[in-house]
């Protein structure tokens, strides 16, 4: 099939949702863990959530306009600190159902269970193995369609032991990190190779 921008405006609107937001191929999933200052945490899935810079170290961070009432954003704007969390086979259903519009604690709606560090005010989520804790840096208004660009600086890690190779690189797989594509599909991952640097006069190799 064929889609130019002249046909964008003409098609089902939930169709051009579903398609726009696939066609960039598998993203990553995680569950962002956040509290107000009553107390109430919040927890929501994004898969719009990707690496900035390693030193310092930066993650990225896409919101939705904030036309409706958007939790996430505004306790991260308020307390200035937030988590992200991979999510896994064995809870991927709750994570899902996590992006409801509940007025009380996702954490309590869905089962699963906040944790807290020495570090961050922010609740982590116990059943995941791969965590991050980040203190806001910027927000960055994007003009364009109104999205926000929260980026985070990071704070603290959790990774399994034996999920961190001798050279710093997590093994996602054996961590269990699933991925997601379009709005409500999800995945688990086979690697096919790790592969050498690229140079113009070597070969590549498996590394």
């Amino acid at each position: 099939m064929y889609f130019s921008i002249h046909q964008f405006e003409n098609l089902d609107k939930f169709f051009r949702r579903n398609l726009i937001n696939s066609i960039t191929g598998f993203k990553s999933l995680n569950l962002v863990g956040t509290k107000n200052l009553d107390g109430l945490t919040n927890l929501a899935p994004f898969s719009q959530v990707f690496h900035i810079g390693a030193n310092p170290a930066y993650i990225g961070l896409l919101i939705r306009p904030d036309s409706v009432e958007r939790h996430t954003l505004n306790n991260i704007e308020i307390t200035k600190e937030y988590t992200l969390n991979h999510v896994l086979s064995t809870f991927y259903k709750e994570a899902h159902q996590s992006s409801a519009r509940y007025q009380i604690s996702e954490f309590e709606a869905t089962g699963l269970t906040p944790e807290y560090s020495s570090l961050l005010n922010a609740p982590y989520v116990k059943e995941a193995n791969i965590k991050i804790g980040l203190k806001l840096a910027e927000r960055v208004d994007i003009q364009l369609n109104n999205t926000i660009l929260i980026i985070g600086s990071i704070q603290e890690i959790f990774v399994p032991d034996a999920c961190v190779g001798e050279d710093g690189m997590i093994d996602l797989e054996k961590a269990g990190t699933i991925t997601c594509s379009g709005l409500d599909t999800y995945h688990t991952t086979k690697k096919l190779a790790r592969l050498s640097y690229a140079k113009p006069d070597k070969d590549l190799t498996e590394i």
